[in-house]
């Protein structure tokens, strides 16, 4: 188990602050010492501002490019690998077309998408103008790798840990720990006898590890006077097997990730999650990358793994569709279907969830992918079961959907 990433969150002005990322830089490194000195790998150091829209409401093209250019070069001079500026808003639905031109210009830079209001809404001009961000973005790489750098996002809260989906809410600085958990889930049912034990195993580790980053984590906090929000100890996975939640899948005794009996797993997975004891913050589920995990890669390479068992598993578990290799002539209105199901899942179960699609330009399904990237493993394109939408489903407007209510006693 390591810190997959330190996470700080500022409220960025217009023009760029360096001071305020200077002094979130002098944090970071303290930070990265302090966890390190108590034997905690640290992957990475990432920065977070609040909505891009936020920061200035009109954008033309050109100055969120020249924005994300400083915002890259300030950020990587104070100390972090990477910046998000946070999600696009159907308030100002303009600014998501923006969003492909300042991926391209950059390459640390991440941004993201709402679909959904705070009062549970969709917003279906949001989905569609999500959808156009992923269809544009695809074909600025050979690789269509750019997209690694969006997520739509669905009823997501800030202070999320994990990129893309990370943005700050507050006035105030605050920071949070995304944690690389698979390895523990794969430890904990490795030996076990049977699955109420490696559940406990689990959430034992869980509690273990937490109170000893906790400890740390709020020293930082009082000592430079910053926000700790908590620690998001979703399961999340690097391509090796004894680092793959498919591996931890396989190993509670579902015969193949994909197949019947992998619910299961990953309910049981989340539930073991959710009786830990710890300052939770972000989604504290079970991520299913397909691209990041390498038993996951080859079952749906083998066809066994496919996107309507990952929007199931979501349903129970996870943060929603990440890392999904799709053809390359994928189009903008299938897209828009995939991301309007997520959405409504979101909605209706009251969870957050993103989608992180990647349509590989000149990659039909079953293709093989050809990433040379070290947190990637390749696997094969994946068949899309999407038409356009008709009716009013294919209008703009906003929709309602509550949370389902629960029967009295």
């Amino acid at each position: 188990m390591r810190i997959r990433s330190i996470t700080v969150f500022i409220n960025q002005k217009h023009p760029i602050q360096g001071e305020t990322i200077s002094q979130a830089g002098s944090f970071i490194t303290a930070a990265r010492q302090a966890f390190e000195s108590a034997g905690f790998s640290v992957q990475t150091v990432r920065l977070a501002t609040i909505p891009f829209p936020h920061i200035k409401r009109y954008w033309t093209e050109g100055e969120l490019v020249e924005f994300a250019r400083q915002m890259e070069n300030f950020t990587k001079e104070a100390g972090f690998e990477y910046v998000s500026l946070g999600p696009a808003l159907p308030q100002a639905i303009a600014n998501y077309a923006l969003i492909p031109a300042a991926l391209a210009a950059t390459q640390n830079v991440f941004f993201c998408g709402d679909m959904t209001t705070p009062n549970f809404k969709i917003s279906l001009a949001a989905v569609k103008a999500c959808a156009r961000v992923i269809h544009e973005t695809a074909p600025s790489t050979a690789d269509g790798f750019n997209n690694l750098r969006f997520t739509a996002l669905a009823n997501v809260p800030s202070c999320v840990p994990f990129f893309p989906a990370s943005y700050a809410r507050d006035d105030k600085p605050a920071f949070s720990l995304a944690i690389e958990a698979a390895p523990l889930a794969v430890e904990a049912f490795e030996n076990a006898e049977d699955l109420d034990q490696g559940c406990r195993q689990l959430t034992g580790n869980i509690e273990k590890y937490a109170l000893a980053l906790e400890k740390i984590a709020e020293h930082l906090s009082q000592q430079y006077k910053i926000t700790f929000k908590g620690i998001d100890f979703s399961l999340a996975q690097f391509p090796e097997a004894k680092l793959s939640l498919g591996t931890a899948f396989e190993n509670m005794g579902v015969p193949a990730v994909g197949l019947s009996g992998s619910l299961t797993a990953a309910a049981l997975l989340t539930h073991s999650i959710d009786r830990a004891q710890f300052k939770r913050v972000g989604f504290c589920g079970v991520f299913l990358p397909v691209l990041e995990d390498s038993v996951f890669a080859l079952r749906a390479a083998q066809g066994i793994l496919t996107i309507t068992d990952l929007m199931l598993y979501s349903a129970v578990c996870g943060a929603g569709l990440d890392t999904i290799p799709l053809p390359g002539d994928t189009s903008v209105e299938a897209l828009t279907a995939i991301l309007l199901d997520l959405a409504a899942l979101a909605l209706r179960l009251d969870k957050p969830l993103t989608a992180r699609l990647m349509p590989i330009p000149g990659k039909n399904a079953g293709d093989e992918t050809n990433f040379d990237f070290a947190y990637f493993a390749n696997s094969r394109v994946m068949p899309v079961r999407a038409e356009p939408l008709q009716r009013a489903m294919a209008k703009n407007g906003l929709v309602s959907i509550q949370p389902r209510v629960k029967s009295g006693s």
